[in-house]
C-alpha cells in the first residue's frame, strides 16, 4: 500500500507536534511493509529524498517570505504533486490550510484526515479568522473519506457538529530511559531545582496566567520558558515580566533528548494547553516522568485524570510553586501512572499499530 502524508512542514521534525507525528508514523508505517511519502517544504533542513525508508518530496513552500499565507500555497503545491502519484491513501495531518483545496484531491485515492484540534477556538485569531478556521473545518470533513480524531472529546464533537463517525487514535510517545545530567548544564539549572513550561507562546496555552503566578510566587528558583518567543506574544510576555529574575525565556528547542531531559529534572512541569486533543507535549512530560501541573479542562482531564495538579489561576500556580516537591510520596505514585497510560495506551508502537489498521481497513472505501 503507497501512503503520502500530507500537512506537515516536513520530516525529521523541526517544528511541532504533526511533524513529529509524521516523523514516527512514516518511520513504522515503513517498517510494517507500507511504502511512505511525506511532503517537505522545499527549504527544510533535510534536503535529500529519503529518509529512513520514507520517500521526501520537497515542494516550494513560500511561507518564510509570506507568512501565514504561504502555508496555502505550500498546501496547494504538495495537493498538485501528489495527484499526479499513484497513493492508495493520503493521510491529511490537520486541515487549516488544506481545506480549500478539497475539491483537487484526486478521486483515486482514498482520503482519511486528522482533524487536530478546535482551531477556530484559537483566542490568538481574530473573529474573522475564527470564522474562517469553522468553515475549514466543515470543507476538511467534506473533503475527506474518513476521519481520524486525537480525543474522545473531538470525536464526540465530530459527531455532534457534523453527524460524522470517526476513528479514535491518539497522538504517541515514547518512554524516556536514558536520563543525562550534563544536558542542565547550558542552562545552569540543577535537578529538582527548576520549574519550566514547554508551549507555544500563545494564549490559549495559558502562558500568561502562569509566568503572573511565578511572578506571584517571589521565588529565586528558575523557571524555564520553553517556546519561540520572537513573536508579537511573545515580545509582550518578555516586556512584561522583564523584572523577574528567575524568568528564563530559551527559545525554542527542538532537540527531544534535551527537552526529555529537562523534563525529567524539572520539579514542577506546566501545561497549559486550553484548545486540542491529545496533546504532543503532555504526553511527552508524561514519558519523561515530569510531575505536571495542568490547566483544568477536559481535555487534559481526560488523559490525566487524578495523577496531576491542575490550575485556574494564577493564585493556583503560585501555591502549586510554593508548596509542592516531587520527592514527596504522593507525586511519585502520580508519576507512576502517568508511565503506565504511555505504556499501555500511547506508546509510539501501540499508535503507529492503530493507524496500520485503520489505512488497511479504509483501502479502497471512498465515501465523497
Amino acid at each position: 500500500m503507497i501512503v503520502a502524508i500530507i500537512g506537515t512542514r516536513g520530516i525529521p521534525n523541526h517544528y511541532g507536534g504533526f511533524e513529529q507525528c509524521a516523523e514516527y508514523l512514516a518511520v513504522g508505517l515503513v517498517k510494517r511493509g507500507f511504502e511512505v511519502i511525506v511532503y517537505n517544504g522545499h527549504d527544510h533542513p533535510y534536503q535529500d529524498n529519503s529518509w529512513n525508508g520514507v520517500q521526501i518530496v520537497h515542494c516550494y513552500n513560500p511561507e518564510e517570505k509570506l507568512g501565514t499565507p504561504g502555508q496555502f500555497i505550500y498546501d496547494f503545491n504538495c495537493i498538485l504533486d501528489v495527484r499526479k502519484r499513484k497513493c492508495d491513501i493520503i493521510l491529511q495531518l490537520g486541515y487549516t490550510s488544506s481545506s480549500i483545496w478539497g475539491w483537487l484531491l484526486p478521486k483515486k485515492s482514498v482520503v482519511t484526515t486528522n482533524m487536530d484540534g478546535l482551531e477556530w477556538k484559537r483566542t490568538k485569531y481574530s473573529n474573522r479568522v475564527r470564522k474562517f478556521l469553522k468553515y475549514a473545518e466543515k470543507l476538511g470533513t467534506r473533503y475527506s473519506d474518513h476521519l481520524i480524531s486525537d480525543s474522545i472529546g473531538i470525536q464526540d464533537y465530530m459527531f455532534d457538529k457534523y453527524k460524522k463517525s470517526s476513528t479514535f487514535i491518539a497522538y504517541g510517545a515514547t518512554l524516556f530511559e536514558s536520563p543525562a545530567v550534563n544536558c542542565l548544564e547550558e542552562y545552569s539549572i540543577q535537578p529538582h531545582s527548576y520549574d519550566m513550561l514547554i508551549a507555544r507562546l500563545e494564549p490559549e496555552n495559558s502562558i500568561e496566567i502562569i509566568l503572573d503566578g511565578v511572578q506571584a510566587a517571589g521565588m529565586s528558583r528558575p523557571f524555564l520558558v520553553i517556546g519561540n518567543h520572537k513573536t508579537p506574544y511573545g515580545n509582550m510576555l518578555k516586556q512584561k515580566f522583564a523584572k523577574v529574575k528567575n524568568i528564563k525565556f530559551t527559545g525554542g528547542i527542538y532537540d527531544i533528548e534535551v527537552l526529555n531531559n529537562l523534563r525529567f529534572y524539572s520539579n514542577l512541569y506546566f501545561h497549559g494547553h486550553t484548545v486540542g486533543g491529545t496533546n504532543p507535549s503532555l504526553l511527552e512530560a508524561m514519558a519523561s516522568r515530569s510531575l505536571i501541573c495542568a490547566n483544568n479542562n477536559p481535555f487534559n482531564k481526560y488523559i490525566l485524570g487524578a495523577d496531576a495538579i491542575y490550575f485556574k489561576s494564577e493564585q493556583d500556580v503560585a501555591t502549586s510553586l510554593l508548596s509542592v516537591r516531587k520527592e514527596d510520596l504522593n507525586y511519585q505514585n502520580m508519576l507512576g501512572c502517568n508511565l503506565d497510560k504511555i505504556k499501555n495506551l500511547y506508546d509510539w508502537e501501540i499508535i503507529i499499530d492503530q493507524y496500520a489498521m485503520h489505512l488497511n481497513s479504509i483501502k479502497g472505501i471512498h465515501t465523497r
